[in-house]
């Protein structure tokens, strides 16, 4: 347990962080796993109303995770890799479709 009265500053600090870490994290993962069923639709029935609907929900997942970034809940090439693997589920369903 802490002894000092910065320690226990800092305990309390270190939960307020954890929470806030902890609901950007829940949020990335929710947008992604919600563009990923966005582009299983697309890769099944190609059309231009799934491909706003896979439009929209990248943006979304991209702005969380680049605020995400910013705000150094996570590292900006865990941030990249993030992004980069929702552009290549995109890309893969377009190839399939072609």
């Amino acid at each position: 347990m802490a002894n000092s009265k910065s320690a226990i500053k800092r305990i309390q600090i270190n939960e307020r962080n954890r929470m806030r870490n902890k609901t950007y994290k829940s949020a990335v993962r929710t947008l992604m796993k919600k563009y990923f069923q966005a582009v299983e639709v697309y890769s099944s029935n190609p059309n231009e109303e799934q491909k706003k609907a896979v439009a929209t929900t990248m943006s979304a997942a991209y702005s969380k995770i680049d605020k995400a970034v910013k705000r150094g809940v996570f590292h900006k090439n865990n941030g990249a890799r993030k992004k980069a693997r929702l552009a290549k589920a995109l890309k893969n369903a377009e190839a399939q479709s072609a």
